[in-house]
């Protein structure tokens, strides 16, 4: 964003804010029908959380960076570029793939197959591509989806650097070139570039196009130390991840040995008070036992290391039972498990350190913003480098959006930015705006419920003369308007935007409520990989079918509500305020008819990336020539299996 436009931006950013105090004040000292306490409460609170977003989206934008070119790429570095897949077609995985390995900046390049299939690894082999899938201990335990799919992987590769693809997202071949220069600050953690997707037209009927978070909100965010890290087409640092995994083990098994010792230390109480009666001659195994764990509790006071306060721990024990040979049967099965629960190394997953965020399904943000917590920074490079696939059609679209919007909400509830030790207040408020954004599905009912109320019912949510509402209420809404053009200038699919983000509130509804489920009541959330190819069979429209009842809804309530006013039980300004605002509800929810139409690009876009003929000879039956399976030079694959 030039400096220019940046000026612009700020003042219609005071503006926007200003009108929208006034009205916001107007509203709630002077307009709510508290008689119709339970619409009106909700519609004034919709309209407050409205103008938070604002507030948010005016910072954001405030403080958009505008970077100089990188620095040119340093020699030396060493680079693990990691293609993830579980399901998506061979073609279109070895197709990345290729890309990914011809890329200029020496580099290894991995297919980190989720899938475990087997003619995909064969096809990397004689690419010279890298293959690692999971092992068997992986069996029976968490796999978090492509989180464990990373870390999997991070352990088996030792790159300073990695960077991430996903199976469709395909690098041009200076991608490394042009962003490995910012590295040379050794306190960047990640280096995040643009996703574009190919596929998509000019209409944009799925509203897939993200130019207005991969511009102004992205460079906002990068401007305030808080860009995102999006899951694909960035640079990680491995060092930050590791630090990140071991930090985030050592808090965990910290609170798990807390809690362990003290539990120990109750149990051994009960044990002495037992044996005290039944076995006197045995009391002095669990007085020297309850000593030893209040010894390992000082030592954990004092900040001893973990592994070590186990290990004394268990010294103390086996001396305790070797001078007391003689016990009773239950007290040697005591002692071991208070030594097995204050093993907090010991575990039922694959790995005891995760570098890449488990917890949500949205593992990116989640990693980033404990990055950020920990002081390591990041960078938005505003750069088109690779370019991947968008859904099409409208039953895919909307499972994307409801796994990335029940990813935020989860990490709102559990790990909400507000609470977390080590951010900046810029960067707290910078995550908060990305997951508040999701409760506007909750607003969007009270915005549609408030006019069909008055039209069918004459139940009328505010006390104010039209003119005055207008007067408070198009100020506000104008500016607004002109800040979110202002700041996204160029960007494609503005109105869209806006129309998805009203429209798709069943999905946001219903992403919130995943979201807490999974923190509240432990629900498990599952990780649907987008699929790469069009799904749906049938008519969209089933979709969207709650969007389209509440169209119907609309319109005939407009229509009632234009006959109680001929009739003369309604108010003419009250009706035709109502039935502006069924107009520019209907407006909004107007894009689920086009999305629901969707049947894809066709002929509209060229694939810019066909796969190279390289690609189907690896596919094809048989060993090819010159490939590893007729190699003896092992050096040219590597298949790592964990």
């Amino acid at each position: 964003m030039g400096g220019s436009r940046l000026a612009t931006v700020r003042v219609l950013a005071v503006v926007a804010v200003a009108f929208g105090l006034v009205y916001i004040t107007w509203r709630w000292t002077g307009t709510v029908a508290w008689e119709a306490w339970w619409i009106a409460v909700p519609l004034v609170l919709a309209e407050t959380y409205s103008l938070g977003e604002t507030v948010l989206f005016a910072l954001t934008t405030w403080n958009a960076r505008r970077r100089p070119p990188a620095p040119p790429a340093p020699d030396g570095l060493t680079v693990d570029v990691f293609v993830t897949t579980y399901n998506e077609p061979l073609e279109l995985v070895l197709r990345t793939a290729v890309a990914a390995r011809d890329m200029t900046y020496p580099h290894e390049t991995w297919i980190l197959d989720d899938g475990a299939r087997p003619e995909l690894e064969r096809a990397a082999a004689r690419l010279g591509v890298g293959y690692i899938t999971r092992g068997p201990e992986w069996e029976g335990r968490p796999r978090y989806a492509k989180a464990g799919n990373v870390n999997n992987a991070l352990f088996r590769t030792t790159g300073d650097l990695v960077a991430i693809l996903d199976a469709d997202q395909v690098p041009e071949a200076r991608f490394l070139d042009r962003v490995l220069g910012y590295f040379t600050d050794e306190e960047v953690a990640f280096v995040q570039t643009p996703q574009h997707f190919w596929n998509v037209t000019r209409k944009d009927p799925l509203g897939s196009s993200a130019e207005l978070f991969y511009g102004p909100i992205q460079q906002g965010k990068d401007g305030w130390g808080a860009a995102f890290f999006c899951g694909s087409n960035a640079v990680l640092r491995r060092e930050a991840l590791m630090a990140l995994g071991l930090t985030r083990f050592t808090r965990t098994a910290g609170g798990r040995m807390r809690k362990a010792l003290r539990a120990g230390r109750s149990r051994m109480q009960d044990l002495l008070g037992e044996l005290a009666v039944r076995e006197p001659a045995a009391m002095p195994v669990a007085e020297e036992a309850l000593a030893a764990i209040r010894r390992a509790e000082d030592g954990f006071r004092h900040g001893e290391v973990l592994s070590e306060i186990t290990y004394t721990l268990r010294a103390d024990f086996s001396r305790a039972l070797l001078a007391h040979p003689d016990l009773p049967d239950d007290v040697v099965p005591e002692l071991d498990a208070v030594l097995e629960a204050v093993d907090v190394a010991r575990t039922d997953q694959a790995l005891t350190i995760h570098p890449l965020d488990t917890s949500s399904i949205t593992e990116d943000m989640a990693t980033a913003m404990h990055l950020h917590a920990m002081g390591w920074t990041s960078v938005y490079h505003h750069e088109v480098l690779v370019r991947g696939l968008a859904p099409e059609d409208v039953g895919t679209m909307l499972s994307q959006r409801l796994r990335w919007a029940s990813g935020s909400m989860q990490v709102f509830f559990a790990d909400n930015p507000l609470t977390v030790s080590g951010l900046t207040l810029a960067q707290r408020l910078m995550y908060l705006a990305t997951m508040t954004s999701y409760l506007s599905g909750f607003a969007a009912l009270a915005y549609l419920a408030a006019p069909v109320l008055f039209l069918t019912a004459g139940v009328f949510p505010l006390h104010a003369d039209p003119a005055l509402f207008f007067l408070h209420f198009v100020p506000f809404f104008v500016a607004c308007q002109l800040l979110f053009q202002v700041a996204g200038h160029g960007a494609r699919g503005l109105w869209r935007g806006q129309q998805m983000s009203f429209a798709l509130f069943p999905t946001w509804i219903a992403a919130t409520l995943s979201g807490a489920a999974a923190v509240f009541l432990r629900r498990h959330l599952t990780f649907s990989v987008t699929s790469k190819t069009k799904q749906s069979t049938g008519s969209g429209f089933r979709h969207v079918r709650v969007q389209l009842l509440t169209g119907a809804l609309l319109l005939a309530a407009a229509a009632i509500g234009v006959q109680r006013a001929l009739a003369g039980d309604a108010s003419d300004a009250a009706t035709a305020l109502s039935l502006v605002w069924v107009g520019v509800d209907l407006a909004l929810l107007g894009v689920v008819v086009g999305a629901a139409r969707y049947q894809g690009p066709g002929d509209a876009v060229v694939d810019p990336h066909p796969a190279p003929p390289e690609v189907a000879a690896a596919l094809s039956t048989g060993p090819a020539a010159g490939s590893a399976a007729d190699s003896n030079d092992a050096a040219t694959v590597r298949v790592l299996e964990n």
